[in-house]
């Protein structure tokens, strides 16, 4: 069997209603490890790629409440720092229960950045909101002091910070992983790469970099990541079992089997939501486009059946 490279959601790592502590966050990534575990077992060699956003949105809002005695730390910071603290988590409990099943193997996570354009149109205009809501008092100052970009949301009634969130070129860390599956480390490792879509840096002369404050989505990074390591399966995990066309709406109708012309045609007639399901499809998309086999968008506790083609929407290349 080949390659799968299988995109955390943020429910493989935060319950829905939760309290959000660390207990509790372990308990969610256990349920996920142990499906990650057996599709391992199943004979595929796996790389994980994850979100972050609700731990960037803890880690800027500590920063608020500890700024008269302690520095900001700027965005790119942060993501990095997200990447080491669920890289941990997916290492400690994949770990285990790969060791559960006999399956040795390492967990390695690794910090990983992703190259970005200055000349993205994302820099122009920033989209992608982070952090909390703020007053109209607290959004004037901040505009004002920290020169951020803020969007009024109407239906919450506040203010919200906006940053840039441009497409990934490159992965920086991407060849040096390339080689180790070639040299069948696949059979001995079990990669974690580009956290939140990887930390966004500009590549300067001599093969130099410099982070800079973004969000990238981490669909569209792992659709990056599949194509770089030539990975026959990119998984996109949600909360729910699949995509589906008149999502909520009496004839709602969840996708199983689908070609990408149709999956297209969905996408461009509007029926999957933006900053949800949407990206997740140009994802799926983009990896068939570069090349890839095989796509599929599902649930944790559906994956090893989906990989069976049981379940969750399956879209095969053309």
């Amino acid at each position: 069997m080949g390659v799968v490279v299988v995109a955390l959601g943020g429910n493989a790592l935060e319950r829905a209603g939760g309290s959000g502590t660390w207990a509790e966050t372990v308990r969610q990534m256990r349920l996920t490890a142990g499906v990650l575990a057996q599709i391992v077992a199943e004979g595929h060699s796996l790389v994980v790629t994850h979100g972050n956003g609700p731990q960037v949105g803890v880690l800027l809002r500590e920063g608020e409440l500890a700024e008269r005695e302690l520095p900001r730390r700027p965005l790119d910071v942060l993501g990095a720092e997200t990447q080491g603290q669920i890289g941990y988590l997916v290492q400690q409990e994949l770990t285990a229960a790969l060791a559960r099943r006999k399956v040795p193997r390492t967990v390695l996570a690794v910090v990983s950045r992703t190259v970005v354009s200055r000349r993205d149109r994302a820099f122009r205009e920033p989209t992608k909101p982070v952090g909390r809501y703020y007053t109209d008092a607290e959004s004037r100052l901040l505009r004002k002091r920290e020169g951020w970009q803020m969007v009024y949301d109407r239906p919450r009634g506040g203010w919200r910070r906006v940053v840039p969130s441009p497409a990934p070129l490159r992965w920086v860390e991407g060849a040096a992983l390339q080689q180790l599956l070639r040299e069948d480390w696949g059979r001995r490792i079990v990669p974690v790469v580009t956290g939140g879509g990887g930390v966004p840096v500009l590549e300067r002369t001599r093969g130099t970099f410099e982070g800079v404050e973004a969000v990238i989505d981490k669909d569209r990074t792992a659709a990056l990541v599949a194509t770089s390591l030539r990975a026959d399966t990119l998984v996109i995990l949600t909360d729910v079992r699949g995509a589906a066309i008149g999502f909520g709406k009496p004839w709602e109708q969840w996708l199983g089997e689908v070609t990408p012309h149709e999956l297209e045609a969905y996408l461009r007639r509007g029926e999957f939501g933006t900053g949800s399901m949407e990206p997740k499809v140009e994802a799926v998309l983009a990896f068939l486009r570069a090349g890839g086999s095989r796509a599929v968008i599902t649930d944790a506790p559906s994956l090893p059946r989906a990989l069976r083609d049981e379940t969750g929407t399956r879209v095969r290349a053309a």
